[in-house]
């Protein structure tokens, strides 16, 4: 359906005679009727139309800031916004259109390693990606290259990869193992190993391991898994075994927190066994999605076959990612934010979301019902459970609920493994979550407990990614 010609305003008059200016827009057709949800509309519609349904519906989603759920970044200042804009039709791929914006990506990548204490800056790799989530891809796939190559010098079988890790992990890995098949050894998580430790690892690794992966901010609670000590059990089995095994670590989130707020904590390349980490640009890296970034310890790390050589737009360009055409606006907001806010601007930021997480946690572990799993001393993520045999009338489930009529996005999810039997809520704190806020929030929580244990009946209850049940 076609619009018409109109005025933005119209003028009338209301039954009292005074004059009313009112915009026709909601009264256009596409506002004034449906449009098709699953086909393209017949004919054209103006640009104010377009944006008002559009703007509406995305009206329906949460507010991202109250959304204490996700780790990804909603909130940057007025300049980044302006950047973002000005930049927003660049192409990463295109080097050699945008030359700049590839040497700005080079920077980046750099800077990172060096907070990571990669041994020589200028012998490592590294590139910018989508997010984690294919950073996490390219280190298992370096992984899993340069195991079938030693296999290979010996005459041996590269049939059955396996890779071992945590029950803990981001589905990401889930997907990197069936992707590029290879067997997940799942070590699982318990009330004595709430995460990959390096118990019993011997029990997983074997000849055809490619390598363990560590987890710098697990998803559940915020935990860092001890690298280090996950190492000295690598150097253990070595010495019993003769096997090599090596570490990629997963900072999608600790990656940006752990340098600046727990510098002596040894969990990056300071490490020997580890070669390469990864993490989220647009988690604590501080700027909108979708950015990540992988580094791996040296040139040797990265597999040449990994590198892939095409010619585009006139010359030879060498990529390294799983994507082709992705934004190089988020490139840029990274080096903006590096620039902005220097290795002191990110210690405060960072200190400022672990002050308001230990806050929340602090208050949170003050109500009657509930006890802490995680306090928010690692990165700025928390976690808390009922008090056994507090409530037979209402869950975590009804909470979360409750707290998202107020406009707050607080998951209720169950542990893994022999774990799953506990059901959390948790709480992500970025920055944009001021200490007003979560007090606000505070209040709210403590509300919400008070309507649930006045109820007079038992409320219907519900499970993990279900309805509603008895």
């Amino acid at each position: 359906m076609a619009d018409v010609p109109h005025t933005s305003a119209r003028h009338t008059t209301n039954e009292g005679g005074a004059s009313l200016d009112f915009n026709s827009v909601f009264v256009r057709p596409g506002e004034a009727t449906e449009l098709p949800r699953f086909e393209l509309p017949r004919g054209q519609a103006l640009p104010e139309t377009a944006y008002q349904i559009v703007h509406d519906e995305a009206m329906l989603d949460g507010n991202a800031r109250l959304n204490l759920a996700t780790f990804v970044s909603t909130w940057m200042d007025d300049e980044a916004r302006r950047l973002y804009a000005e930049t927003v039709d660049k192409n990463m791929i295109d080097k050699d259109e945008y030359p700049q914006t590839a040497a700005i990506e080079e920077r980046c990548w750099r800077m990172i390693a060096d907070l990571w204490n990669v041994p020589d800056v200028q012998d490592s790799i590294g590139t910018s990606t989508i997010g984690s989530s294919e950073a996490c891809m390219l280190g298992g796939l370096a992984l899993k290259r340069h195991w079938q190559a030693r296999r290979r010098a010996r005459g041996e079988s590269t049939e059955s990869p396996n890779i071992v890790l945590s029950t803990a992990v981001q589905v990401c890995w889930e997907k990197f193992c069936n992707y590029f098949e290879v067997e997940p050894r799942w070590v699982p998580i318990s009330a004595e190993h709430p995460m990959l430790d390096g118990h019993d690892l011997e029990k997983y690794v074997d000849e055809n391991t490619i390598g363990v992966v560590a987890i710098m901010g697990v998803t559940y609670t915020g935990a860092y898994e001890p690298v280090a000590e996950i190492a000295g059990k690598l150097d253990q089995i070595e010495e019993a075994t003769g096997l090599d095994v090596r570490i990629h670590v997963d900072g999608a989130s600790g990656g940006m927190v752990a340098p600046f707020c727990q510098p002596d904590l040894e969990w990056d390349f300071r490490v020997e066994r580890v070669v390469s980490i990864n993490t989220s640009g647009h988690k604590y890296g501080l700027v909108y999605p979708g950015v990540g970034w992988i580094v791996w310890r040296d040139t040797e790390a990265l597999p040449e076959s990994m590198i892939f050589h095409c010619s585009y737009l006139g010359g030879d360009m060498p990529t390294l990612a799983l994507n082709f055409s992705r934004p190089g606006a988020q490139v840029l907001l990274q080096y903006y934010m590096f620039l902005r806010l220097g290795w002191e601007g990110y210690r405060q930021v960072q200190q400022g979301s672990l002050d308001v997480a230990q806050f929340l946690s602090t208050e949170i572990g003050k109500l009657a019902p509930f006890e802490l799993v995680s306090r928010g001393d690692t990165i700025p993520v928390f976690a808390w459970r009922l008090k056994e045999g507090y409530t037979d009338t209402w869950t975590l489930y009804d909470l979360s609920d409750r707290l998202r009529m107020k406009g707050w996005l607080v998951p209720a999810y169950p542990l893994a493994d022999d774990l799953a039997h506990l059901t959390v809520l948790r709480i992500v704190v970025r920055v944009g979550l001021s200490r007003d806020l979560a007090s606000a929030l505070i209040k709210d929580i403590a509300g919400e407990v008070s309507f649930l244990d006045e109820l007079d009946s038992p409320m219907p209850r519900r499970g993990a990614g279900s309805h509603f049940h008895h």
